[in-house]
């Protein structure tokens, strides 16, 4: 076992020296390119000078026409001020751009979406903000991303409520929509309904603290939640929180209605689910913790590099299914599920928002995709390259969005699917022609 723990390591740590590689021989993952026909130089009378000037004055006019005219209709703005980069800590804007680069890649590819990574270099709040407002004009929607907490939960706070274009973190929302697709089918399995189930959540940063709320929405019952910090259980007792941490104390006065103060263990005595969104592991859930859980429990251990228990280690102790946030083990909850089909739908309807509810749409859709496949316990959630769902997952949340009246665009089913599938499957075969071509170098040698 100890030989596989080292291999495993080992192998987590490849795809960071292959990076050292190919990022520099690329010298960058995106780029802009044309497309609208170039046949001679007199288009550019159309695409430029003197013919541009029509839809200027046409979008003068009518501001919504920038939907119609402009790439404004399909492009997200990937935000980020560098401080809180995939676990990394503050690092800095220019650090931060390979990340959210990579964030524009998989936006395209995976959802047709033609993002764009804004680094801001400044951690003021209301700059941030300022910023943000003053982008509206160019996007269709944005994209906050590693951003630190609290700022993390001011910052979507306010732009939700002052911006006319989608606005979403995906550390909180796409992290919290992924793990209730993966929870519902997990209870399906083992027989347990949500609204029934004892869950206990080891963090209380961004992600678990939203992935709380948007359990709660979807039908947990909040005083059957027991949220652990590092000073362990959140209850009403801890008042230190007050008008320091407004997000944690909201989670005392919501959850833990037994009142129960201690530390991890006793948080997992008798729970049905864990969902774990803390720190690298593999021992921040030890084996005789898991064992005193409920019957047929449930473990979400999804830090990375290395899950907060290995899954071996979960299912020896008694877990019955296990979920982390690596691509090399089984039920892996990834945010890249989530965003770029949520904001395909939202685009595609030109939402002005995403609501709580269209990313609860999104993880039931999910959910509902696996299940047909057939769940098992190695099963609960589609992977990444079960691409079909996407579409289908866009269709649900641009539904919610029109039934929730924050759309401007009114489509049926059938033609968001459409929709999205065409715009999908354009990236990808526009990826497959360039990388066929040579317009897209072949990889080095690794």
């Amino acid at each position: 076992m100890e030989k596989d723990t080292k291999e495993l390591i080992s192998k987590a740590a490849k795809p960071a020296a292959d990076a050292m590689k190919m990022h520099p021989y690329y010298r960058g993952k995106i780029e802009v390119m044309p497309k609208a026909v170039v046949r001679d130089m007199s288009d550019f009378a159309i695409w430029y000078t003197p013919g541009v000037a029509a839809s200027c004055k046409a979008i003068q006019a009518d501001k919504d026409l920038a939907y119609e005219h402009t790439l404004k209709w399909n492009t997200v703005a990937v935000v980020s001020d560098g401080t809180r980069v995939l676990g990394l800590g503050d690092i800095g804007p220019e650090a931060g751009l390979p990340v959210m680069e990579g964030k524009a890649m998989l936006f395209k590819y995976l959802g047709g979406v033609d993002a764009f990574p804004i680094c801001l270099d400044t951690k003021d709040p209301e700059e941030i903000i300022n910023a943000v407002k003053w982008l509206q004009p160019s996007f269709g929607g944005v994209n906050l991303e590693d951003f630190e907490q609290p700022k993390c939960f001011y910052l979507l706070e306010r732009l939700r409520a002052e911006c006319h274009i989608p606005v979403w973190h995906d550390d909180q929302q796409g992290t919290a929509a992924v793990t209730v697709a993966g929870l519902v089918n997990a209870l399906k399995l083992v027989g347990k309904k949500l609204s029934d189930v004892r869950i206990t959540h080891i963090g209380a940063g961004a992600a678990n603290i939203c992935t709380a709320r948007m359990v709660m929405k979807a039908g947990a019952t909040p005083g059957n939640i027991i949220m652990c910090d590092t000073k362990g259980t959140l209850h009403k007792g801890r008042t230190e929180l007050i008008g320091k941490a407004k997000e944690k104390w909201e989670m005392c006065e919501k959850t833990n209605a037994m009142g129960l103060v201690g530390d991890i263990e006793a948080a997992l005595k008798g729970a049905d689910v864990v969902i774990a969104l803390a720190q690298s592991g593999p021992d921040v859930l030890k084996k005789e913790w898991i064992q005193g859980m409920a019957k047929d429990a449930i473990v979400f251990a999804c830090a990375n590099p290395v899950p907060e228990v290995w899954p071996w280690v979960a299912k020896e102790a008694g877990a019955r299914v296990v979920a982390t946030g690596r691509s090399d083990f089984p039920n892996q909850v990834n945010n890249s599920l989530g965003f770029p089909a949520i904001f395909r739908g939202a685009l595609d309807v030109r939402a002005t928002t995403i609501t709580d509810e269209m990313c609860i749409a999104a993880a039931l859709e999910l959910a509902k995709y696996a299940e047909r496949k057939g769940l098992r316990e190695d099963y609960i959630i589609p992977s990444m390259e079960e691409w079909e769902v996407y579409p289908m997952e866009a269709a649900a949340v641009g539904l919610k969005a029109i039934e929730q009246g924050v759309a401007r665009v009114k489509l049926t089913r059938e033609e968001l699917v459409k929709s999205a599938t065409d715009l999908i499957l354009r990236a990808r075969k526009a990826t497959k022609l360039a990388m066929d071509n040579g317009v897209i170098a072949p990889p080095p040698e690794l």
